[in-house]
């Protein structure tokens, strides 16, 4: 399993595929199959069975896990995409964006 340099609530920019060049907020990240579901990112349609929550059924829009190589995290300072690095502070491990150097 890699490194995970994405966590829930980072936002992120695509860098691959078919929704590459968008930014979205990450909704949840799946460490065991090394996916994220970002907001507005890999839409996909799901058919639905009628249920108490949508009685009639039907097609309904949905994300789906894009992998986290695909994915870049926003700099904070600078609003371009941009990798990750870990470094000690006070003797806690924190991220920071390689390309400002401002920890995240």
């Amino acid at each position: 399993m890699k490194k995970i340099h994405i966590k829930k609530g980072d936002t992120v920019y695509v860098n691959a595929g078919n929704d590459k060049g968008k930014t979205g907020k990450v909704l949840e990240v799946r460490p065991d199959k090394d996916r994220a579901i970002v907001e507005g990112i890999n839409m996909v349609s799901k058919h639905t069975k009628p249920n108490s929550k949508q009685p009639q059924g039907g097609i309904i829009k949905q994300e789906a896990g894009i992998h986290i190589s695909n994915l870049q995290l926003i700099d904070p300072k600078s609003n371009t995409p941009t990798r990750v690095g870990y470094k000690m502070v006070d003797g806690k491990k924190v991220r920071y964006a390689k390309k400002s150097g401002e920890e995240i």
